[in-house]
């Protein structure tokens, strides 16, 4: 099984890149593409611009990266209440090209914030709007307080609570 992983963000540091990196590993025997959305980098979308500079092929090329996969670990930073900039842009240029972006792939859909929330407002707009574009959220998992609850160091949930929620999560995806 091949897992496509991102977090919803550009930040180099990207906490929600880790978070979707980290739950990867739970998937035994999957090989695994994390991806950068920093790679994808796109001018802020607009249909005047569409009509000038066409579907460009950042976006073919991450619409390729969902092809390639069978299974997407998604995990969207929130900016004020929604998805971040970086990947709301990327999202509309992609859905530009292909609507059902996500197209039928099965997701692991979360949301992680240094905040007690833990990205919930995000989680709860992208669980509800995604099955519009071609996802199939097979379940949602919210990491509250980030810097509290996970270890950068060695890539992982500290929190055991927290971390059997998402381990169980993934156990019942398989």
């Amino acid at each position: 099984m091949k897992i496509v992983a991102f977090g919803g963000s550009n930040s180099k540091n990207s906490i929600n890149k880790k978070l979707a990196t980290y739950a990867s590993t739970l998937f035994n025997d999957a090989l695994v593409e994390i991806l950068d959305l920093n790679d994808f980098a796109l001018p802020l979308f607009s249909v005047d611009l569409e009509k000038q500079i066409g579907q460009p092929q950042l976006a073919k090329d991450f619409l390729n990266k969902i092809t390639s996969a069978d299974f997407l670990v998604v995990s969207l930073a929130e900016n004020n209440g929604n998805y971040s900039a970086a990947f709301k842009n990327l999202f509309d240029w992609s859905s530009r090209q292909a609507k059902e972006v996500f197209q039928q792939k099965p997701m692991l859909l979360m949301a992680t914030s240094p905040g007690g929330r833990g990205g919930a407002t995000v989680l709860e707009i992208a669980k509800n709007a995604f099955p519009r574009f071609g996802a199939d959220i097979k379940g949602t998992f919210s990491l509250p307080s980030f810097n509290d609850n996970f270890d950068i160091e060695n890539l992982k949930i500290s929190n055991s609570e927290l971390d059997s929620q998402l381990r169980e999560l993934v156990a019942e995806i398989i």
